[in-house]
């Protein structure tokens, strides 16, 4: 198994778990929350056959990495984030992030730069704020988050069941949601760590990634589903494609949250060809 060491703390090393696939320009994946990096298994599979090196960490508290205390915040992401790509010695890379990874995207070039990035992917993307604040009257309440960590923290194995009929949308007329694929989401829940879990809450829904988005000064494709019951469109992709620099939107109708899992193969289709453009 791959690992690589991105900090000290408490006498402990912090170790990141890494997948890496493949061959040629590198494509990072940043995953959502609470999952890991199998939930990119669809893309980088396809992508990797089709002559790309597919890579994607499974974030610190999540999945095989590391369960530090401290340091579960969009910052210290981002700065994990630049130790892969230094460590791996990546340049020309594309980042693609979805949901929480979309925001560890954002702060990573605004904290990092575009140096080492050739493009970059927002799918389904938090950025760039999901609180409602004064100057976000379109974002979701303090409440809703206040309700997922009272959920978290109740039972977290049951919430994550539940949380599985949202994200894919099936609990829309028609929809096709296999029990394997809600049990994938569990199961890659259940790995992360109880801390890390509980503190994402406030990394993914309270940081605001305004000044990181202006930074962008490569092309960028945002993906996102008019249907998403996670991190609804209006104050996420509609925002976020007007303040990155030339940013193309491509809305996926009727699409849910998880519409990587739901919907890969026209996903995958389309990052292949925003990839070769």
């Amino acid at each position: 198994m791959n690992f690589i060491t991105v900090s000290k703390e408490n006498q402990s090393n912090v170790k990141l778990y890494y997948k890496d696939w493949g061959s040629g320009q590198p494509i990072v994946f940043s995953h959502g929350w609470p999952l890991s990096a199998d939930a990119w298994e669809d893309q980088m599979e396809f992508l990797a056959a089709r002559g790309y090196r597919c890579i994607a960490h499974d974030r610190r508290g999540h999945g095989r990495s590391s369960q530090p205390w401290n340091g579960n915040d969009m910052d210290t992401y981002a700065d994990d984030l630049a130790m892969l790509v230094e460590v791996l010695d990546l340049k020309n890379v594309i980042h693609v992030g979805h949901s929480t990874g979309g925001g560890e995207v954002a702060r990573y070039i605004g904290r990092h730069g575009t140096r080492r990035v050739a493009k970059t992917v927002l799918i389904g993307a938090v950025p760039p704020l999901m609180l409602k604040t004064a100057t976000n009257p379109d974002g979701l309440p303090i409440e809703v988050f206040d309700g997922i960590r009272a959920n978290v923290l109740a039972d977290r194995s049951q919430f994550f069941q539940d949380l599985t009929t949202p994200f894919y949308g099936a609990n829309r007329p028609n929809a096709k949601v296999s029990q394997g694929l809600r049990d994938s989401f569990w199961f890659q829940g259940m790995q992360a760590g109880f801390k890390g879990v509980i503190d994402c809450i406030m990394a993914f829904s309270e940081t605001d990634f305004t000044q990181d988005l202006k930074k962008f000064d490569v092309p960028t494709l945002i993906l996102h589903g008019d249907d998403d019951q996670i991190v609804p469109i209006g104050a996420s992709a509609l925002l976020s494609s007007k303040i990155i620099k030339g940013a193309v939107l491509k809305i996926y109708p009727g699409a849910p949250h998880g519409m990587c899992s739901t919907l890969k193969d026209q996903v995958n289709q389309d990052l292949l060809a925003f990839f070769r453009t």
